[in-house]
């Protein structure tokens, strides 16, 4: 489905959980792993130490310091404007993808007619969004008016292309799929060609 280019990449890390000298992250919207102290991975984290409820990271050279629910991202140096990627539509000529919101995964239907990015409320709580401190309004739906919570997401990756501080709303319902809306793809230049789509950075 998802085949991407990119100049550099970015890692994007979220703490889950601590304990005794060890803390459980997501990293790139893999599975959990646990990483004791002093120990780096593959992907260039390091867990410097665990205190006062908080874990200190060195991540891709960078320290940074998260809370349980926290996610970070650092970008290479010329990771803006030339990242690319390329989606494919699927028999019903729609384009889905797997991404992640706050690290977590999450699987988008691109959807230019939604203003902004669309999750349920499970979804939302599984990417550690606390929506119930968002604005609240009302949408129309299919199946009449709903609760909605807008809210602002630390950040939305789909495949190397990452974007921080991302609008969004969330539904009261679970939604079926998260529909990737324009507060994702106003940010892009988007070029569709037969069944392939393809989204370049803009900002």
């Amino acid at each position: 489905m998802l085949a991407a280019a990119s100049v550099a990449s970015a890692t994007d890390v979220a703490l889950v959980g601590l304990y005794s000298g060890k803390a459980l992250v997501v990293i790139d919207g893999g599975r959990p792993q646990s990483i004791p102290i002093g120990v780096k991975t593959a992907d260039g984290v390091k867990l410097l130490s665990v205190e006062n409820g908080a874990a200190q990271f060195e991540i891709d050279g960078r320290k940074q310091r998260l809370m349980v629910g926290q996610n970070a991202v650092t970008a290479g140096r010329d990771e803006q404007s030339g990242t690319v990627t390329t989606l494919t539509a699927d028999p019903n000529g729609h384009f889905v993808t797997i991404g992640t919101i706050n690290g977590a995964p999450m699987r988008f239907l691109v959807d230019t007619g939604a203003t902004m990015i669309s999750i349920g409320k499970s979804d939302a709580v599984r990417a550690n969004v606390d929506y119930q401190k968002g604005q609240m309004g009302m949408s129309m739906t299919a199946n009449g008016a709903v609760r909605v919570w807008r809210v602002t997401l630390n950040s939305v990756r789909v495949g190397d292309l990452l974007l921080n501080q991302v609008d969004a709303s969330v539904h009261e319902h679970d939604l079926p799929i998260a529909l990737l809306g324009m507060s994702f793809l106003n940010r892009m230049e988007m070029k569709r060609e037969g069944q392939t789509m393809t989204l370049k950075k803009r900002y």
